[in-house]
């Protein structure tokens, strides 16, 4: 295998081992992914440079075939200063790095021995200034001075040279999914022991993703101009899902929310990866509970979709009850719970003509206190519009079942669709999956909104009401398989020939017994008792 065909998996893998020596998992994922990201802004530099003075007519396209051509070409014109405002223009990137600063110049560095830190870490902040509004402080947390990469300048330089290294094969273009998420998926499934409370962050897997957009989208697919929120985005993975189901993948505009800074960072290093225009992307960083976010602009939106930290605690602050998001349902979600805020905060932010979809943890379903009463309020009104229950196993966090709450403003009626895919799933170490077939046998069950047997129910208010407004999954679809009736007479039989059987072995070894013979006088009287009590 050449260098450039090695995959996203194996590149991770080697960058892995390079790092494991000095930091946990939960340190070099930040490195390796700032490291991946920049390559790839890289690589489209160099890219975009070759492309252009082909058609300009420049040079050749056998010229520009290679990664090493491309460098060279792009620091022949780049250094011609009656050349380069026209290169640049014509580029027409939003962000410019230098030749000198590729990614490949400074592998070049490296194989030359010349390669200093300080090199990469110039490299990160020309970047950054070179369009601050799109990219600032989007390295932070690439720290190259930190005393986990060694503990001296020189051991710090030799280490993160490694992981170049060991990262420089990766040919992003190659990967067809979501290269950060995948990346980060990859991460925490192979090394979840070694990160911590990184590993709990309620990552999102894609087949989670697959569904919970699939159903978001669903009858909006040529929609332009459609408006998709994630309150709690992670790295961005539900959001970036979206452009799968709608026609003109340019118009989607994207709003998310992250709280934890790296993360928000990860969500920004990955819209710019799948080529989201600047003006098309709209995140912050802030805690989505504490204070609305989006106050000022556009407040509503087609799709709300989040996967936020189940039963987290906030601060349920009595002032709550006047806030907008909060105030039409009377009480508050519990402090020791945050689930139902989390669900109001970004109910509150859909179009009436929209759909919401949250996973959340099985206890919304049927926990009593505030959390009831905002659900019965929810069902009064009809917003809740179905529950899909998921298998256990599928989160790298947690190994408790979760569903998907589907939510609408504006419904016919107040029945509720309840579906149990508890069974829908491949078995997998250490998680399971959502295999195609399994999203699909769910999405198409959504879809239908039927009953059928031991998986989908459409229950009635008046059912609902009549369960006191608890939603468990079990007390609408019925999955109880009795057990199969036994045949007395086929028991019978099956007795009858293993007692036989039994009989037969046991007049086998009396037999060989029997033929034992010792001159040890307590030997012999313990085989006498054994061939009595065989007899």
């Amino acid at each position: 295998m050449s260098n450039e065909e090695k995959t996203l998996e194996q590149v991770l893998w080697d960058s892995a081992n390079v790092m494991r020596q000095t930091m946990g998992a939960a340190d070099y994922m930040d490195y390796a992914l700032g490291i991946i990201f920049y390559k790839h802004l890289s690589d489209k530099v160099l890219e975009s440079a070759a492309m252009t003075l082909v058609d300009a007519g420049e040079v050749e396209e056998s010229d520009v075939e290679t990664e090493a051509q491309r460098q060279a070409v792009y620091q022949k014109y780049y250094s011609d200063e009656s050349f380069r405002d026209d290169l640049l223009d014509s580029m027409d990137m939003d962000y410019t790095i230098k030749p000198e600063a590729t990614f490949t110049a400074l592998m070049d560095e490296i194989r030359g021995q010349k390669f200093q830190l300080e090199h990469l870490n110039q490299a990160f902040t020309d970047l950054e200034q070179s369009n601050s509004d799109l990219l600032g402080h989007l390295f932070d947390d690439v720290d190259l001075h930190s005393t986990k990469l060694g503990s001296t300048p020189q051991k710090r330089n030799e280490l993160i040279a490694d992981v170049m290294t060991a990262l420089a094969p990766l040919n992003l273009d190659s990967h067809s999914g979501d290269i950060l998420g995948d990346a980060y998926e990859y991460m925490i499934s192979n090394f979840a022991s070694d990160m911590g409370q990184k590993a709990g962050e309620f990552y999102t897997p894609q087949s989670v993703s697959t569904l919970l957009t699939h159903i978001v989208t669903s009858g909006n697919e040529e929609k332009k101009g459609f408006s998709a929120y994630d309150p709690a985005m992670g790295s961005g993975s539900l959001l970036l899902n979206v452009k799968h189901y709608i026609q003109d993948a340019d118009s989607i505009e994207y709003y998310g929310q992250e709280i934890k800074t790296s993360t928000y960072n990860l969500a920004r290093m990955n819209m710019i990866i799948h080529g989201v225009a600047a003006t098309n992307q709209h995140l912050h960083n802030a805690d989505t509970l504490d204070k609305d976010w989006p106050a000022d602009e556009v407040t509503d939106f087609d799709a709300v979709m989040m996967n936020p930290p189940y039963s987290q605690k906030w601060s349920a602050d009595k002032g709550f009850l006047s806030d907008p998001r909060f105030s039409d349902y009377g009480v508050l979600a519990p402090k020791s719970k945050a689930d139902y805020a989390f669900l109001l905060h970004g109910f509150y932010h859909l179009k009436s003509t929209g759909t919401m979809g949250i996973v959340l943890p099985h206890g919304v379903l049927f926990r009593g206190g505030t959390e009831g009463k905002i659900r019965q309020k929810l069902l009064e009104k009809g917003y809740i519009y179905a529950v899909i229950g998921l298998p256990a196993g599928i989160f790298y966090s947690t190994g408790i079942p979760t569903i998907i709450m589907v939510l609408k403003k504006d419904c016919p009626g107040r029945d509720v669709l309840f579906i149990d895919g508890s069974k829908e799933f491949v078995k997998g170490k250490p998680q399971n999956t959502l295999a195609a077939d399994n999203i699909k046998r769910l999405f198409d069950a959504y879809q239908a909104r039927a009953d059928e047997d031991k998986f989908a129910h459409v229950a009635s208010f008046d059912e609902i009401k009549e369960n006191d407004y608890n939603l468990n999954i079990p007390r609408y679809v019925d999955t109880f398989e009795p057990e199969p009736e036994i045949d007395l007479a086929e028991l019978n039989k099956e007795m009858a020939e293993t007692d036989a059987e039994i009989a037969k072995n046991k007049a086998k070894l009396l037999a060989m017994m029997q033929k034992l013979t010792t001159d040890d006088e307590k030997k012999a009287k313990d085989l006498q008792d054994f061939l009595r009590l065989m007899k």
